[in-house]
């Protein structure tokens, strides 16, 4: 069975930094598009940024310039690089391999 393990997430004060990881345990990771989305209470899960099998990558407008997505096909794990962040980047982030596998969520708050 695919599972999904996001960790790295925490408390970070405005502006600061984080870098979420997601490890993948599933065969011919590299054939899959890999995504971040995120979940505040109340809100649907929004499509944070994917990256594709060529390495092509896509974000969200709110993020563009800030994160960065990333993927590294011989560890099988897809990261998302986190700078200047702001209170309104607070939620729980998800990785999704493909589309229907989810990991389990890891929570960033950005507070001073």
């Amino acid at each position: 069975q695919v599972q999904l393990v996001e960790s790295g997430g925490g408390l970070v004060q405005p502006g600061g930094s984080l870098r979420l990881s997601c490890a993948a345990s599933v065969s011919d990771f590299r054939l899959y598009v890999m995504s971040w989305y995120r979940q505040t209470p109340g809100r649907e899960r929004e499509l944070v940024a994917s990256i594709r099998t060529t390495g092509g990558t896509d974000y969200t407008d709110s993020v563009k310039g800030r994160f960065t997505i990333s993927r590294d096909n011989a560890k099988k794990t897809v990261y998302l690089q986190m700078n200047g962040l702001k209170p309104e980047d607070t939620a729980v982030y998800y990785c999704r391999c493909g589309t229907s596998i989810w990991g389990q969520g890891t929570r960033v708050t950005v507070s001073s």
